[in-house]
């Protein structure tokens, strides 16, 4: 046996839920091949995992991190929580895309990398031979089908328009993509309906590939919402998970203990339903997603345009203050502007970071809604920190065994330029709170259920062979913590702060983090779906 690495004197855990048990790791290249003793006398690098948890790699099952990795391909804020891949895919993805909507995504990410390729294979292909240091794989992006059928209109596709649209999942679907991810708050993903997702998923089921959504409301009409991703399963037979599953605002709250019902009482039947959450109280969202959907019907600089016409932008107002089954009002749902908080200064060089959303209003002599629209017309693409979220739904649904972890954020490190804008602790402390706050000092969920929701549950529902487990046989996607200290630090006042307690990390069989400090190895490989072509 010829060992490159071992992993001595830990307290191994498999991913699937058993105690753990002490052994040493030996991994050859970029694999594991047994658990036990090493060897005397071997020559393999040595990692020290004494009195530590030695555990698969995490799987981020919803990472915005697909431009920024060009820029910077450590991942350091996802590798300091022992994450080893990053999945995309939340409505938009890496191609397919056009120069014109290549644009749009930048715009939206306010990043420089590409994101103008023909294929979603491609754009992944690329991202991987760049460098980068956690594995990736991808959805492909319910927008970007939209896109690609009938541009920002807000119209249902024309026959011939659906059948070339269902065309490329099929041809993504069979080079290794993971299925398909949409976000129906945000246009002009918004503008499919019913029956043109279901004619997505009957593609998805063929493949045994999944539909996963943010579903089209999250508030006044959540529960329709998820009707409609049961719908989807039942019509066609398509496996189908919840993005980010929370119920937004006060008068919605109610609502998490009857979709948990739902979603329980469908798997009980046999249905493949199941969702994912990131542990905070804050979702965070493009201000501009509070304009209702048919103000963006044409694109940004149609949106431009009408919020540069005050007829229009009075229009808009009204609608924000009102409540409306025509789209998800984040507005009200967080209670207005003080429920909104602005992450950076506006571009314009309006001081900003850090204030909540009314302060600026009054600055400006103006109402909430007023300043929201106002905000967004000096800075098309600031994000808004939306605080709508129950703090006991948010331990209601991470109880779940069914429910796994997600980030909704891109991977940074924690340097200049990359601190010069605020951003959600999320970025920093997604899977280091699941495992300090909610599992260590809440006890909601075991240690070895924790580690089980970030490895082999979400490696199962992907379809990612070889990753979620610590097997003989398994890619040697590794991570050494400690269960005592293991914790986020970043905080609304202070974001830009690693995770503690993560000591080693490796992906595949290569070490990226080593005694707490980052190599520069790159070892990051494009994820196919298992059944895919190699």
């Amino acid at each position: 046996m010829a060992l490159s690495m071992v992993i001595r004197g830990g307290t191994v855990y498999d991913g699937d839920g058993r105690p753990g048990v002490r052994a040493d790791v030996l991994v050859e290249g970029d694999r594991v091949v047994e658990i036990g003793t090493a060897p005397a006398g071997h020559d393999a690098v040595a990692l020290d995992a004494d009195g530590l948890a030695v555990v698969p790699g995490f799987i981020n099952v919803l990472s915005h991190s697909w431009l920024t990795v060009q820029q910077d391909g450590s991942v350091a804020s996802e590798i300091r929580q022992g994450v080893t891949t990053e999945v995309s895919g939340e409505g938009d993805s890496p191609g397919p895309a056009d120069a014109r909507y290549a644009d749009y995504l930048r715009d939206i990410y306010e990043s420089p990398g590409r994101a103008e390729f023909a294929r979603l294979a491609d754009g992944l292909d690329a991202i991987a031979a760049g460098g980068v240091a956690t594995n990736i794989a991808s959805f492909v992006g319910g927008a970007n089908l939209r896109y690609l059928g009938a541009g920002f209109a807000d119209r249902p596709l024309e026959p011939d328009e659906l059948d070339r649209v269902r065309g490329v999942p099929a041809e993504e679907l069979a080079d290794g993509a993971l299925g398909v991810g949409t976000a129906l708050i945000y246009p002009p993903g918004r503008y499919a309906g019913t029956a043109e997702l279901i004619a997505l998923a009957e593609v998805l089921a063929a493949h045994d590939a999944l539909y996963i959504s943010h579903l089209r409301s999250e508030g006044d009409r959540f529960l329709e919402s998820l009707d409609e991703l049961f719908t989807l399963g039942e019509r066609t037979g398509v496996r189908a998970e919840v993005f980010h599953l929370k119920t937004a605002g006060r008068k919605n709250w109610p609502k998490m203990a009857q979709a948990v019902e739902r979603i329980e009482a469908a798997r009980a039947d046999g249905r493949a339903v199941g969702a994912n959450m990131y542990p905070y109280e804050a979702g965070g969202n493009p201000l501009s997603a509070c304009i209702p959907p048919r103000y963006h019907d044409g694109g940004p600089a149609r949106l431009a345009r009408r919020l540069a016409d005050p007829d229009r932008r009075a229009a808009m107002a009204a609608d924000l203050r009102r409540e409306s089954d025509e789209f998800e009002n984040l507005f009200l749902a967080s209670g207005g502007g003080s429920g909104v908080l602005l992450p950076r200064d506006l571009r314009d060089g309006t001081p900003a970071r850090g204030r909540r959303l009314d302060e600026l209003a009054a600055d400006w002599g103006m109402d909430d809604a007023e300043a929201l629209l106002e905000v967004v017309a000096r800075d098309p693409w600031i994000q808004g920190v939306f605080f709508f979220v129950d703090p006991a739904n948010l331990e209601l649904g991470l109880r779940r065994p069914w429910v796994g972890i997600g980030s909704d954020a891109m991977a940074q490190p924690a340097e200049p330029p990359w601190t010069d804008d605020a951003v959600h602790p999320r970025t920093y402390g997604t899977f280091a709170r699941v495992l300090g706050h909610y599992c260590r000092e809440r006890k909601l969920f075991s240690f070895t259920e924790a580690v089980r929701r970030m490895t082999s549950l979400p490696a199962d529902t992907l379809r990612l062979s070889g990753r979620g487990r610590l097997r003989p046989g398994a890619y040697a996607d590794i991570v050494v913590l400690d269960p005592d200290r293991v914790a986020d630090t970043a905080t609304w006042d202070r974001p830009h702060s690693y995770a503690v307690g993560v000591r080693h990390v490796t992906v595949n069989g290569t070490v990226v983090l080593h005694d707490d400090r980052f190599t520069e190895a790159r070892p990051g490989r494009r994820l196919r779906r298992a059944g895919a072509a190699a």
